[in-house]
């Protein structure tokens, strides 16, 4: 079963500091990079199966499924999309404090779904396809700054910083690539295993990093 991923910048109206926040996860109506749409009650049986089994899908840190930092307190289909309300375990897990933290600031301020499409159409004159029902798998909080230009700036001190290509891949990941996505990109580079990260290989990878996390932009 394959699964997919919807991202979209969300404003955080408020995260308490016991770690609750709110936002939505997925909009309907609105075309992604994709060319998928979500229709309204594409969540509505998945969220039902949930709420039977007692539970909500959890909140993940950037889709890595080893790394849930809170329960998701309720869930609902609203006319504008898919509500969340989320609470992070900022007393018990390190990653949900770090989350809250960059929430606040508005440094990380996007959600995303992952799921497993049930039943779509698929319109060839457009292109576009749309999810009519979706098995909801997870919610995560990822890095998507609604500002481009944001998202240069706060990013360039951290690819400053890198080093090595193990902390690349680490950068790689907290952008919100997962573990296999991470490696594949810096599979290029493999070259550098027992050599000395400092020359011009790990230029060159850290130059694709810089162009991997500047914007595109439409003309």
């Amino acid at each position: 079963m394959e699964i997919k991923y919807i991202e979209r910048p969300f404003e955080v109206k408020a995260v308490q500091e016991n770690g609750v926040f709110e936002g939505f996860g997925s909009i309907f109506g609105n075309v992604d990079l994709d060319n998928d749409i979500v229709a309204p009650g594409a969540f509505t049986e998945s969220l039902a199966q949930w709420k039977a089994s007692g539970r909500l899908p959890p909140i993940l840190w950037q889709h890595r499924s080893g790394e849930p930092i809170g329960p998701y307190l309720e869930m609902q289909e609203q006319a504008a999309g898919l509500w969340v309300k989320g609470q992070l375990l900022v007393d018990d897990v390190q990653r949900a404090r770090e989350a809250r933290a960059l929430m606040k600031a508005k440094a990380v301020n996007g959600l995303s779904i992952g799921y497993a499409v049930r039943e779509d159409s698929y319109d060839r004159v457009t292109g576009v396809r749309t999810l009519k029902k979706v098995d909801l798998w997870e919610v995560s909080i990822v890095t998507f700054p609604a500002n481009p230009s944001a998202q240069i700036s706060s990013v360039k001190s951290a690819i400053d910083a890198i080093q090595t290509v193990r902390e690349a891949e680490e950068f790689l990941r907290d952008a919100g690539l997962s573990k296999a996505q991470a490696a594949a990109f810096i599979g290029r580079f493999k070259s550098l295993s027992g050599q000395r990260e400092s020359g011009d290989e790990l230029g060159d990878l850290v130059a694709s990093i810089v162009k991997f996390t500047e914007p595109t932009t439409n003309s």
